[in-house]
C-alpha cells in the first residue's frame, strides 16, 4: 500500500492531462484552500459519487493515560471533519480491482 502525496498526485495529473505541473499545483492548492475555508465556516461539501465532507461536534469524553490508568483525563468537546464516501467510491473500496 503506497502513500500518495500532493506532489506525487500533481505529477500524475500533469502527466495524464498534458498540463504543466505548476498549473495543476495552483488548481489543486486552490481547491484544498476553498474546501478548508468552507468547512471552517460550517458548510457541508458534497461531491456526487465521491463523498461528503461535513463538520461534526465530538462530545466531551474521559480518557485514560496508559502509563497511569488511575488518573482520568477529560478530553474536551471539539469539532472535527467527517467524511462519508459516496456510492461509487464505496463500491470501489469494498470490491477493489486486483
Amino acid at each position: 500500500m503506497a502513500t500518495i502525496t500532493k506532489k506525487k498526485l500533481i505529477q500524475m495529473i500533469s502527466k495524464d492531462r498534458g498540463v504543466h505541473p505548476n498549473d495543476v499545483r495552483n488548481v489543486v492548492q486552490s481547491f484544498l484552500d476553498k474546501m478548508t475555508e468552507y468547512l471552517a465556516q460550517g458548510d457541508r461539501l458534497e461531491f456526487r459519487d465521491f463523498g461528503v465532507f461535513e463538520i461534526v461536534l465530538r462530545k466531551q469524553k474521559i480518557g485514560r493515560n496508559p502509563k497511569n490508568a488511575g488518573v482520568p483525563i477529560i478530553i474536551p468537546a471539539r469539532s472535527g471533519v467527517k467524511f462519508t464516501p459516496g456510492k461509487k467510491m464505496k463500491k470501489l473500496i469494498e470490491h477493489p480491482k486486483k
